[in-house]
């Protein structure tokens, strides 16, 4: 049951955030990025494409190919994404810069579209939907080990239902909640972790 670590520069981080051998990216990602609050259609799209990019996979894999997404991915615009071709596919599937799963790549395509047709029939589109279901902050007390946190909660489970009745894929209740963990719809920084809000 891991608790905080403190590392060389003396501050206490999640032990994730000081992993041996990818310190420095998981470190940098911790510490300027996950659990602070993501707001946009096309940030959290981009969120949605990655963490389902990152399904079966190593975060540190996806972290270390991110510049290589937001290049194939036109970064992330949904609205070039959405209007890629079977040609763009292919060329998706022979970058390897990204993960090339044709599956993911799908529904990265896929996805854009859906978040399109959000913006033109749900009220603040992408942002206000997926921060609908962010839960009071007041009612979670903050996890002291690595076992306290969850994988999937109620509200990543409804978030998910929401998403694919919307037409979105590879955004199971799992995902959903890495997603919400990212963008700071949770702060799930440990007890006594510097980063924690």
């Amino acid at each position: 049951m891991s608790a905080v670590v403190v590392g060389a520069d003396g501050k206490a981080r999640c032990p994730w955030g000081l992993e041996t051998g990818t310190s420095a990216d998981y470190r940098e990602y911790h510490d300027t990025e996950w659990g602070r609050p993501v707001h946009g259609e096309a940030p959290l799209f981009e969120r949605i494409c990655l963490e389902a990019f990152q399904s079966g996979l190593s975060w540190i894999t996806i972290l270390r190919r991110r510049e290589g997404f937001r290049k194939a991915f036109a970064g992330f615009s949904p609205d070039a994404v959405a209007v890629f071709t079977g040609e763009d596919r292919e060329r998706l599937l022979g970058d390897s810069g990204i993960i090339r799963n044709r599956a993911k790549i799908d529904a990265a395509i896929s996805n854009a579209r859906a978040t399109l047709e959000l913006r033109e029939g749900y009220e603040g589109g992408l942002d206000a939907l997926v921060w609908s279901y962010a839960p009071d902050p007041a009612g979670r007390p903050a996890p002291r080990t690595s076992a306290d946190v969850p994988a999937v909660t109620a509200e990543s489970t409804a978030l998910a239902k929401d998403l694919k009745k919307r037409g979105f894929r590879f955004v199971g209740p799992t995902t959903a909640y890495a997603l919400m963990q990212a963008c700071g719809l949770v702060d799930d920084h440990l007890a006594g972790c510097f980063a924690r809000r």
